[in-house]
């Protein structure tokens, strides 16, 4: 699998969410609404989800492997710092 797209929208109003990034894989499938979170050490990203019955949020969509859910983490962080130095 090869991430071969990544669109970042920086939010830019006050709260811990600071972007929305979709990720298109091999060129075939995209994932929308993928969250950069602020958090209490750092950046991360939450999965696309709704809200269950219970009012639970449940992911939509998530990697299975912590290893791929690193590596898709890591692209999209990267990113995110680029898309900051761009509009500087």
């Amino acid at each position: 699998m090869q991430i071969t797209d990544v669109r970042v929208r920086k939010i830019n109003k006050e709260g811990k969410m600071k972007a929305v990034v979709s990720i298109t894989l091999d060129d075939e499938f995209v994932i929308h609404d993928i969250k950069v979170i602020e958090g209490d050490k750092g950046l991360f990203i939450a999965m696309p989800s709704k809200r269950a019955a219970d009012g639970e949020y449940r992911d939509i969509a998530h990697p299975i492997k912590s290893s791929t859910r690193e590596q898709i983490q890591n692209l999209i962080l990267d990113c995110y710092e680029k898309a900051g130095t761009e509009e500087d």
